[in-house]
């Protein structure tokens, strides 16, 4: 069957009493461009664009994790202290580590709306201009204040960006290519580990031309995330999200084009699409509060305030918790860039289960594995011992990572997936503000050993939320998820 034959076709704008064209659009005409999509095989057109996507997300992480790897220049520079005066002070690591989650917070809690309000497209390109101005001028900070505020501000940026881009991917993967496609997002996007790691590494521990090298480590980034914003001009905007707002004949657009690319790769006519699922009526932001999102809402609340603890606990942390252990800034530096190197690991290896196991029991699974490792890891002293467990700490988290951004995304409707998956993300960004101020408070008070502790009783509750509340979707289309 030819493309052509298999496209369905649109009903013709109507004209309303002021003369302006109306879109007439039908369930069964959003719910035939899913179809469509879902049907696509993994050719080079479609892996072009999760690529572009992931792209993007490799220079937002480094934006988001360099925070613990130039912590030690900070301190070392006297803008900021390692620990802090009182559980709330504003001049120690925590406190910078807290102004990018706040900012995150409210990125992702009050700004979710903008792209499915404004488009995918639109947002994914502006918001990422928006972190690398702020970071541009953080880098130019001699205060505690000054640096705290701007990196509030690009945590706006950066918030809106990574729902933005989950929410992306998931409506342009096929359905049988979701979680694979989240996978490689995953890996690419967390090979920045190493890289700031390593930038951090050469550069942290010197000034090179008399430039602090925390500064150089950010700008680094800012300017290299500038192609990101070049490239993103061969991205679509997302089908479903067209089809969603009525603006059907550029669904159709978008899709017939993507559809030749594809068909020209696959060397043979495409499939005809499967039958369209029921579509969801047009959904508010109340309706998280109702059967059958209700649930997932509160289960996805309660996993994200205690994930953060885990994942972050660690990620920001290390550099720091390994130096209160009396390892050297430059050896603590050395430490975590191998350990780094594990980061893009843990999706790769994700990539083999992401679509043949359920997301939930991945997530209970690599939980656990999380809580088993942290606990050893704060005992640990030799290298081999910290960086083995250091490994096994930063495949879990990522592989934990990978599939809840796949997972989040599939549990709600387009016409409220980047809101809904905000509002409930924003909960592990609040978790992160506070969670940063409690980890200095015990690890002044209770050493490594006490930080760890804390760790594994965040990382059991999640095993619980997930464990007991999550619903299946492996293999699912998003509109019967939706269901």
């Amino acid at each position: 069957m030819a493309i052509a034959e298999s496209t369905p076709s649109f009903r013709a704008p109507a004209e309303g009493a002021s003369g302006e064209a109306i879109t007439r659009i039908s369930g069964g005409e959003v719910g035939e461009i899913s179809a469509r999509l879902d049907r696509l095989p993994a050719t080079k057109a479609v892996w072009k664009l999760i690529l572009l996507l992931s792209l993007g997300f490799f220079f937002e992480l480094y934006d988001l994790l360099f925070t613990g790897y130039i912590a030690p220049g900070l301190v070392k520079s006297g803008i900021l202290s390692s620990t802090t005066h009182g559980l709330f002070g504003t001049s120690g690591v925590a406190s910078f580590i807290a102004a990018l989650f706040s900012g995150l917070f409210i990125g992702t809690a009050a700004c979710g709306f903008l792209a499915d309000k404004f488009g995918r497209r639109a947002i994914f390109t502006y918001s990422l201009l928006w972190y690398v101005a702020a970071n541009t001028i953080m880098a130019f900070q001699d205060t505690a204040f000054g640096l705290n505020l701007w990196r509030f501000i690009s945590g706006l940026g950066i918030g809106v960006e990574l729902i933005t881009i989950g929410t992306y991917m998931s409506e342009l993967a096929p359905k049988h290519l979701r979680g694979r496609a989240f996978a490689v997002c995953q890996a690419i996007g967390f090979s920045a580990v190493p890289v700031v790691a390593y930038l951090s590494y050469l550069l942290v521990p010197v000034a090179p031309f008399g430039f602090d090298g925390w500064r150089w480590v950010v700008l680094i980034g800012g300017v290299s995330a500038l192609f990101v914003w070049y490239f993103r001009r061969n991205l679509p905007e997302s089908p479903r999200w067209l089809a969603s707002k009525g603006r059907v004949d550029e669904a159709d657009a978008a899709l017939k084009k993507l559809e030749a690319q594809v068909e020209s790769q696959f060397g043979q006519p495409l499939p005809p699409p499967g039958p369209s699922e029921p579509v969801p009526r047009r959904a508010s932001f109340a309706d998280m509060w109702k059967p059958p999102y209700r649930r997932r809402t509160l289960m996805l609340i309660i996993f994200h305030i205690f994930q953060t603890v885990g994942f972050y606990g660690f990620a920001n942390w290390v550099p720091t918790l390994l130096v209160k252990q009396g390892i050297t800034v430059t050896s603590s530096l050395l430490y975590t860039t191998v350990i780094g190197l594990a980061a893009p690991i843990g999706p790769l290896l994700g990539y083999w289960i992401a679509d043949r196991f359920e997301r939930k029991h991945v997530i209970v699974a690599m939980a656990s594995v999380n809580i088993a490792a942290g606990l050893l890891f704060s005992q640990a002293g030799s290298p081999a011992t910290i960086v083995v467990l250091g490994v096994l700490l930063t495949l879990a988290g990522n592989i934990i990572s990978f599939t809840y951004h796949t997972y989040q995304q599939e549990l709600y409707p387009t016409t409220i997936r980047a809101r809904a998956v905000g509002f409930v993300y924003s909960w592990s960004r609040l978790s992160a503000v506070f969670s940063s101020f409690v980890i200095a408070f015990v690890l002044r008070d209770f050493g490594v050993h006490g930080v760890f502790v804390f760790i594994a009783s965040a990382m059991f509750c999640v095993i619980l939320a997930i464990g007991l509340m999550g619903p299946r979707t492996l293999g699912k289309s998003l509109e019967s998820i939706s269901h």
